[in-house]
């Protein structure tokens, strides 16, 4: 067992967009399932879940995490940050252990169709390069925001950056600079730097390039990701963990 490692799953119950969103059903398992299976097929022998609700706590258990606490309710409001919990997690394992992992496996319930391979190369590289703070995933943008605009408050252009005109944002995209979309396919945190820096990130976060992947958010979010669930070859590996892990 590497017990360097350790992947968190965020799971609180207040959602207000989607209703219990990390337990809704996509195809036949709750949709933190999903999380829990990518980080169990990639290698990774200790999965905790964070969350707030007994409930949520018998689900992510019954496929193979592990809850040994439940989130106290002020960190799990809407305007609770993920390095609150982050750190709860922490301390639990502070006191409660006589060593705290140093790298943490940061996978959201939301991005749920994972190829498990990435999560481990992921890992790879920030063990590999101790100069990092953090890794987290981003996929390329399909449209530049520099050729985006604002609108002043007498209805004017405004430009995203002030030296963007409106001839210079009808230049070709491939003009403008390459920018990247946080997905929440695999983040990596250090507990040394958070532990020093009270940060998250800290200064010197490598963006590690994925696939475009798609986030549940909304309600029709789940009929197209139940959808990519049957297309994609890569993602029979989870269903058919899901699937054993469900008789147990």
């Amino acid at each position: 067992m590497n017990t360097g490692v350790i992947a968190i799953i965020p799971a609180r119950s207040g959602s207000k967009g989607v209703p219990d969103k990390n337990i809704r059903l996509l195809g036949n398992h709750p949709l933190i399932a999903y999380s829990i299976a990518a980080a169990k097929l990639s290698g990774i022998e200790r999965v905790l879940v964070s969350t707030d609700s007994k409930k949520y706590a018998e689900i992510a258990e019954k496929y193979g995490a592990e809850v040994p606490f439940l989130r106290p309710t002020e960190l799990a409001a809407d305007q609770s940050t993920d390095l609150e919990f982050m750190q709860h997690a922490m301390d639990w394992f502070r006191d409660t252990h006589s060593f705290v992992p140093e790298f943490w496996v940061h996978l959201r319930p939301t991005t749920p169709l994972r190829n498990p391979k990435k999560i481990v190369e992921a890992l790879k590289y920030i063990e590999a390069n101790s100069e990092l703070d953090s890794l987290r995933s981003a996929h390329a943008a399909e449209h530049s925001p520099f050729k985006w605009f604002l609108k002043d408050k007498q209805g004017l252009f405004k430009g995203i950056k002030k030296y963007l005109t409106p001839e210079l944002i009808n230049k070709p995209r491939q003009d403008f600079p390459k920018v990247y979309i946080p997905n929440g396919y695999v983040d990596v945190i250090k507990y040394s730097r958070v532990k020093k820096y009270k940060s998250l990130h800290g200064s010197k976060m490598y963006i590690f390039e994925t696939e475009e992947i798609n986030e549940i958010d909304k309600e029709s979010d789940f009929d197209y990701m139940s959808y990519i669930l049957q297309k994609n070859i890569h993602h029979l590996a989870l269903s058919e963990f899901l699937n054993e892990s469900n008789r147990v």
